[in-house]
């Protein structure tokens, strides 16, 4: 039996950074599911009341996400369906061409996903919208490399999201789990970028060190060829 020494060096220190980058994912799976339980303790104290705003009218057949913290918070929870779906997906249709390692992430992305998307649920109330429905037609579930293209999108899509929404956001509560979720969002970011091509985990952000931030009405409009059911964002800010 080949004992590690007898190995090449070059062998050697593939496998020591792989093993690695491992650890680091694994820490970063563990702070981010601690980050996503602590969040349960603002939910015990925090509830969406409806806001008394004069709203804008909508379309049929549109699901209005409404005004003030209720709208915020319905924009964040349309989102999170929108990638709980898409992990899901990927879970119960293309574990197999991952690697072991990538695998547990994909398995551990959709589980924190699914946490974001029940938390905003709870969060809401009865002010929540309805389950969407999701298209992911354009989205070849057979290659590797469109799915993680697709992940990287929806991932700097959702922390590009919350930088841009939160600050309107008017309930202390609210504002600390919506800052709690972008900073686990942004780690999803980092880590599918890392899987894509190593060592490329930061590169969402800008010459400030800093990343994007979004209105609503463009994130919905990228968001839009995946999302089948007809969203209004009119009654949240431009």
């Amino acid at each position: 039996m080949k004992k590690l020494h007898d190995k090449p060096a070059d062998q050697v220190k593939s496998e020591s950074g792989s093993f690695n980058a491992l650890m680091q994912r694994r820490a970063f799976f563990r702070y981010a599911g601690a980050t996503a339980a602590a969040t349960t303790m603002i939910l015990g104290f925090s509830s969406c009341d409806d806001d008394n705003e004069e709203m804008m009218p909508v379309e049929p057949d549109t699901v209005d996400l409404g005004s003030g913290d209720t709208g915020i918070l319905n924009y964040a929870y349309a989102l999170e369906q929108l990638e709980a779906a898409f992990y899901a997906t990927v879970v119960d249709r293309s574990l197999s061409m991952f690697s072991q390692s990538e695998q547990q992430i994909m398995q551990d992305l959709k589980g924190h996903e699914g946490i974001h998307r029940d938390f905003l649920k709870a969060a809401l109330g009865s002010a929540a919208i309805p389950d969407l429905e999701v298209d992911f037609s354009s989205i070849d579930f057979e290659d590797k490399s469109n799915i993680l293209a697709t992940a990287s999108t929806f991932e700097d899509l959702g922390v590009a999201a919350y930088n841009g929404a939160g600050q309107y956001l008017e309930n202390a509560g609210f504002l600390t789990l919506a800052g709690k979720i972008v900073s686990v969002e942004a780690r999803h970011a980092a880590v599918i970028r890392d899987l894509i091509s190593n060592g490329t985990f930061s590169d969402s952000a800008n010459n400030m060190g800093l990343d994007p931030a979004m209105m609503p009405a463009d994130v919905l409009k990228a968001a839009a060829p995946f999302i089948k059911t007809k969203i209004s964002a009119n009654n949240l800010p431009k």
